[in-house]
């Protein structure tokens, strides 16, 4: 538990300094060129076609009637953009995520590597194509749990605990493993990996519920349609430094981590370890201390009497 609240004060922290505010806006960049484009595209045939599939819903149809019932109008006209917006973020995130990992992350890891940790030796236990494919992975078995678990968030409870849970598990399997990717051995990072898994789920479960937060954000660009173009860039940018917070996470966990597990194998103490070195001179001294009297003693013996100072025998 120290580790895990250690390594979140250092992340929250250093996401206040103007290097990681710089790299949080280079992916917004590309992700506000990519909002915009889909937008400019595909924003009116994605509404009209999602209005659609609501209005040809039968299912839906005795909800929407109720609605109006209640005075509330055109329903699906509202409901339409929100879908289409809420089909759309989860692209967002998994693209901001990526390109948190691949642009951001190795900065943000040289960053604590070189300010906490510069005498950790790098063993390149994997590589930046293994990186890729770990990630582009680890995305693809999180879009499809994703989509497999939609029927299930008609389930009121379950809409608040699958997509963090996904997503949580999406940053736990990436973020660790770029974070020591240049640090660990193969055989360090697996070790890692199987005595944290709990506390660094647990560190994903946080982080991606904290990605779910500006979907508000994204509500309220379509609810005010006069800042839809202020607060999906602004969406978009709490997203980026949500990742860039959680990729911050994971390294100060991750290379803590790597460090006592190098230190205990190694055999020392992470806090007494001067204190094993002066106590494993010491034995050596020890013991050679009480060789000083039995040398004293053997020079106090009195010499053996030479055989010309002998009386001859009779």
């Amino acid at each position: 538990m120290g580790l895990l609240l250690d390594s979140f004060w250092r992340a929250a922290a250093y996401c206040l300094r103007p290097r990681v505010v710089a790299l949080s806006v280079l992916p917004l960049l590309l992700l506000v060129a990519l909002a915009l484009g889909l937008g400019y595209f595909y924003w009116d045939a994605a509404v009209q076609g999602m209005r659609a599939m609501l209005d040809a819903s039968t299912l839906l149809a005795s909800v929407w009637s109720w609605l109006q019932g209640w005075g509330l109008g055109d329903v699906t006209a509202v409901m339409a953009p929100l879908m289409v917006v809420l089909a759309v973020a989860p692209v967002l995130v998994v693209v901001s995520l990526l390109a948190v990992a691949v642009l951001m992350t190795p900065a943000l890891v040289a960053l604590v590597a070189e300010r906490r940790f510069p005498d950790l030796e790098r063993k390149k236990g994997g590589s930046f194509i293994a990186s890729v494919v770990w990630s582009v992975g680890s995305t693809l078995l999180a879009l499809v749990a994703l989509v497999v678990s939609v029927p299930l968030w008609l389930v009121p409870p379950l809409v608040l605990i699958l997509p963090p849970l996904i997503w949580g598990w999406l940053t736990y399997r990436v973020m660790v493993f770029d974070a020591l990717a240049d640090h660990a051995s193969k055989e360090e990072r697996q070790e890692i990996f199987r005595r944290h898994r709990s506390s660094l789920l647990g560190i994903g479960i946080v982080t991606g519920y904290l990605g779910a937060a500006p979907s508000i954000v994204w509500a309220s660009g379509v609810v005010f349609a006069a800042a839809f173009f202020i607060l999906i860039p602004l969406a978009i940018w709490i997203y980026t430094l949500v990742f860039a917070f959680s990729s911050l996470w994971f390294t100060h966990y991750g290379l803590a981590a790597l460090q006592r597990l190098r230190v205990e194998s190694a055999g020392l103490a992470p806090v007494s370890a001067p204190a094993g070195v002066v106590d494993a001179a010491g034995p050596p001294a020890a013991a050679a201390a009480p060789a000083l009297p039995a040398a004293s003693a053997a020079a106090s013996l009195p010499a053996p009497s030479s055989p010309s100072n002998e009386n001859p025998a009779p």
